[in-house]
């Protein structure tokens, strides 16, 4: 990766003395990641030993610049420099220190291994522990899935270990926040009994969740000398990326250890914190300031355009926020920066995104990966319908939605049931409609009305147990009216089902039998999975789900009773029939050969902190861009640092909070895009109802001070 060409307070910056403590702060799109790059490659040329710098980022998806810069041949001797996550720095601490430590945690087993969870088998054991308690009428008052109940129970106890109060007072928490029925007190009551449920598990079975690899790390390994001084001496150089995206116990870590690194550069993003429902802390990142021997501030962008930086004043003006520029400083048009066009019905508008995303490619040569469209949520049927009208005007696109359900992806749905067909002495049983949706799936050519006539014919539930019969065994004019060629390769399907079926029994790996069906046979000539990009993306992360899942479930069987134990990908298919949420992997978001327009909601794309050329925003009017995520057993804002202990919270709270969060999200969205951005307006939405939401009136205030550029 070649880095761009640095400006000199970058060089200046990058380049000054090793023995430096510098806190960096300025708008998203000022150049901070590149300088920070630039200092990593300037220390180690400058004779400081790979081990001893370490480069921490808030997620792992933002260390790909860091990485990527290590990687160049010329850099080899840098690829021992230690690019983290906090969370993946605790969990190596952990598993380095368990035989000190393990007692007086309080886990049952110290003499055995930690077995580390991931957020899908977080939810499995969370599944299996909370399941009685919700058939016996816990959370019958709250309209929930189940898979959304267990992630914000999970919650509750990764707020308390990322805020630092001990787990048990969240409900205390919550209850004295609620200003609402108090009938609703009893479900904070039932979310601490499964939080309490959950971690005893966890202690009895040597289990470590996200909350508690967080929690061992910093009550119990950090404050022990021998750890502490090992990762103090060790890694005397540090590099802290987006700094306010981090959780206030990370805060007080960095702290300490900025008394005795010999140089740092902390880099902090200004209006940052997007992931405040995770934890983040944005205010409690500015303590750091103080502990850094210099702070050096970035304002000038090189990423918008002038009349992208317009917008954004003008923006912040709407919204009454004081600006970081005096108005004689933005010399651009906010106007130039826009392109909409207004429509009475959400199909039309949707044709309008699909047609002007055709010009910018086909017309103006737009590279595809420079072009996002974004919307606040990205359900289904929307996402079909873009990629649909996209792919028909030839162009490719790609989706990713990190809190999407496994069982949500059609790739997956395809998968697993073949994967129950290949193995009938499961049990697991589909239902005909899945089958003939999964051989659409899995046959090129395969519509749906032949994929039901065909699983009509070929598909039998016999004493509990699926089958497929031959295509040969179907009567002649059936065989005609599905075609011999498409009869052909299901023929081959089901022969490959059988035989990477029997090559698993082989070697007991339900992760290997997923990537033969799918490199074997899916992804090659006659099959659906050849040139799909998504199904391709989703089945790696599918595969990294099981392999997760397998190696989990190897270290844990001892707290299984044998004669209660299935196989494992009976255990793993009905873990995502209970709506299980997809973890997050970094091949899914960074590590995309195809160049393709993205889809994504807009906080998804924020979160990845990247630039574009061009943004669409869908349904401008629509109140969900100001509307906040419905959590009935948690609530971000009130587990926190920041929130009295002793307060109730008000509409008024409820307000600032949403109009805090769109100020954030509007702005990182225009700072985060280069040359324009396309406004998609409707009248009505996809439901049929009026769009009449916050951010369409502040834009609506900000157009009236000049006619813009329509689209026809």
């Amino acid at each position: 990766m070649a880095l761009p060409e640095l400006r000199d307070h970058q060089r200046a910056l990058a380049e000054s003395p090793n023995e430096r403590k510098v806190f960096l702060y300025g708008p998203a799109g000022t150049g901070k990641t590149t300088t920070g790059i630039a200092r990593m490659l300037h220390l180690l040329d400058s004779g400081v030993a790979s081990r001893s710098l370490l480069v921490l980022v808030a997620q792992r998806t933002l260390s790909e610049g860091y990485r990527a810069a290590l990687e160049q041949p010329e850099r080899q001797a840098g690829t021992q420099v230690m690019v983290s996550t906090l969370a993946g720095l605790a969990q190596r601490m952990v598993d380095l220190f368990w035989p000190i430590v393990a007692e007086e945690a309080g886990f049952a087993y110290p003499q055995r291994p930690p077995v580390f969870l991931t957020a899908e088998t977080a939810q499995y054991y969370m599944a299996r522990l909370v399941r009685p308690l919700l058939e016996a009428g816990y959370f019958e008052t709250v309209v929930l899935d189940r898979n959304r109940i267990y992630a914000q129970i999970l919650d509750y106890l990764s707020k308390a270990s990322a805020v630092g109060f001990p787990y048990t007072e969240a409900a205390a928490r919550m209850k004295q926040a609620w200003s609402g029925e108090s009938s609703h007190l009893r479900v904070y009551d039932e979310a601490q009994a499964c939080a309490n449920r959950f971690r005893r598990y966890c202690l009895d079975h040597n289990l470590l969740d996200f909350s508690l690899q967080i929690e061992v790390f910093r009550r119990h390994l950090w404050p022990l000398p021998m750890c502490r001084d090992y990762l103090i001496s060790t890694h005397t150089h540090l590099i802290i990326d987006n700094v306010e995206e981090e959780v206030p116990v990370s805060h007080d870590i960095f702290l300490d250890w900025l008394q005795h690194c010999r140089s740092a550069l902390v880099i902090a993003d200004a209006d940052g914190g997007y992931r405040g429902f995770m934890g983040a802390d944005p205010h409690s990142a500015l303590r750091l300031r103080d502990a850094c021997d210099e702070q050096v501030t970035f304002s000038e962008s090189f990423t918008t355009s002038a009349d992208l930086r317009a917008l954004a004043h003008r923006f912040g003006i709407a919204m009454q926020r004081q600006s970081e520029a005096p108005e004689a400083a933005i010399s651009g048009d906010p106007q130039r920066a826009l392109t909409y066009a207004h429509h009475r019905y959400h199909p039309e508008m949707l044709d309008w995104v699909a047609d002007s995303v055709a010009d910018l490619v086909q017309t103006q040569g737009v590279p595809p990966a420079q072009i996002a469209v974004l919307s606040p949520y990205l359900p289904d049927a929307l996402r079909f319908a873009l990629a649909d009208r996209l792919a028909r005007r030839g162009i490719p696109s790609r989706s990713h939605r990190p809190s999407r359900a496994l069982r949500e992806e059609p790739a997956t749905r395809c998968l697993l049931t073949l994967s129950a067909l290949a193995h009938p002495e499961w049990g697991v049983c589909p239902s005909r409609y899945e089958v003939a949706y999964a051989l659409m799936q899995a046959i090129h050519g395969l519509d749906l009305v032949r994929a039901q006539l065909l699983a009509e014919i070929v598909y039998r539930v016999q004493d509990g147990r699926p089958s497929l019969s031959a295509f040969e065994q179907i009567q002649p004019a059936m065989q005609e009216r599905v075609t011999y060629v498409l009869g052909a390769r299901y023929d081959h399907l089901r022969e490959a089902l059988a035989l990477h079926a029997q090559r698993e029994h082989d070697d007991g790996a339900f992760d290997h039998f997923l990537g033969r069906l799918f490199g074997e046979t899916l992804s090659q000539p006659g099959f659906g999975f050849q040139e799909g990009y998504d199904a391709g993306a989703v089945t790696a992360r599918l595969i990294a789900s099981v392999r997760s899942f397998r190696l989990m479930a190897s270290y844990a069987d001892e707290a299984t009773d044998p004669a209660a134990r299935r196989p494992l990908g009976q255990e793993y298919i009905e873990m995502v029939q209970e709506g299980v949420l997809a973890a997050q992997y970094l091949h899914d978001w960074w590590r995309q050969p195809e160049p393709a327009i993205l889809l994504a909601p807009a906080h998804t794309f924020l979160v990845s902190n990247q630039s574009v050329d061009y943004q669409f925003w869908l349904d401008v009017g629509s109140p969900s861009w100001w509307d906040r995520l419905n959590q009935p057993l948690t609530q971000a804002y009130v587990l926190t640092r920041q929130w009295p202990s002793e307060a109730v919270w008000t509409e008024q709270d409820e307000t600032e909070t949403r109009d805090n969060a769109l100020y954030r999200l509007v702005l990182g969205l225009i700072r985060r895009c280069r040359r324009r951005i396309y406004l998609g307006l409707t009248d009505l939405s996809e439901h049929g109802r009026d769009q009449r939401g916050v951010l369409v009136l502040l834009l609506q205030r900000i157009l009236r001070a000049g006619a813009v550029e329509v689209a026809r």
